[in-house]
């Protein structure tokens, strides 16, 4: 899937401005943004619930609204989950099924319920489960026609830690197991972090980081790094130093601790090799990751969007 120059407003109110990005088969793809950033938006322009301002939505290279045959490749959890209190986890998935004249159904329903380890409770009502199996059910029901993409958002909102982590494997479970591409409209950056590939970060409408995560804890905003002194005592003529080197970007010493960043593509070595021939005497140096957490502050800010 993949969106170019995706514009959309409400009201006035530019909610979507150039939005661009792509989504490869088999990703797991974290669309990550505060409350009201645009990534329910984004994700009902890419379902074809809504029209474009600007720019395209493309699913499979076209448009969903526009095609029935490639609506039926995808499954979609929204914020509810679709079942029927009164109807068993069986009852719920078999309704489901002929909808979508899925065949074998029987053998279907059966593998999806081993799948989200709900077979145990396959005859019992839906009312009576907890919110953790309810959305483990809610996702089974959008996989149960074996879609090639699956849509999900928000799927650990209001879930407790055991439930997240439930919600959590299933994800990574349907992605490996099911080759099932995965578009995860989130703001749990503990959730994103685990589970996806690539994310790109959304504040105000606007994309603000997007890569895959291995690249963006590792090279975001420069190259980290920690040097830990022998002496804490050579402090201050260590930060003479680094204040002298262009290519020393920012740092800060404390305690006999040096951390630093430095413009991607720089060679940690050299500082290193520097401040020994200064006569520093060094006592561990190490390439940092950032968490991210940091990098997401870093692209939104510590507080949240409000368009």
């Amino acid at each position: 899937m993949e969106t170019s120059s995706l514009g959309k407003a409400f009201g006035g109110r530019t909610v979507l401005d150039g939005v661009s990005f792509g989504v490869k088969k088999g990703e797991v793809f974290g669309f990550l943004g505060p409350n009201g950033a645009g990534k329910t938006t984004t994700l009902r322009l890419l379902l074809g619930l809504l029209e474009p301002d600007d720019g395209e939505a493309l699913v499979f290279g076209d448009r969903l609204a526009d095609r029935d045959d490639l609506r039926r490749r995808v499954g979609v959890l929204l914020e509810g989950n679709g079942l029927f209190d009164q109807l068993s986890a069986r009852e719920n998935l078999d309704y489901y099924g002929r909808l979508y004249g899925v065949p074998d159904l029987a053998q279907r329903i059966s593998d999806i319920l081993v799948l989200t380890g709900l077979e145990e409770r396959a005859g019992s009502a839906v009312g009576t489960f907890s919110t953790g199996m309810k959305r483990k059910l809610g996702l089974g029901r959008a996989l149960l026609h074996e879609p090639e993409i699956l849509f999900l958002d928000e799927p650990s909102s209001g879930l407790d830690p055991e439930a997240q982590r439930m919600v959590r494997e299933l994800i990574i479970e349907v992605s490996r197991h099911e080759s099932v591409t995965v578009f995860l409209n989130s703001h749990n950056l503990d959730e994103v972090q685990r589970v996806c590939d690539t994310v790109a970060i959304l504040d105000r409408g606007r994309i603000r980081a997007y890569d895959r995560v291995a690249a963006l804890v590792e090279n975001r905003g420069g190259v980290h790094f920690t040097l830990t002194l022998a002496d804490a005592g050579d402090a201050s003529r260590a930060e003479g130093i680094l204040a002298a080197m262009e290519e020393v970007r920012d740092y800060r010493i404390a305690d006999g601790v040096i951390t630093t960043v430095l413009p991607e593509g720089a060679a940690p070595a050299e500082v290193l090799a520097r401040l020994v021939r200064e006569g520093i005497l060094i006592e561990e140096a190490r390439k940092t990751r950032r968490s991210l957490e940091e990098i997401y502050l870093d692209a939104v800010g510590p507080t949240e969007g409000s368009a």
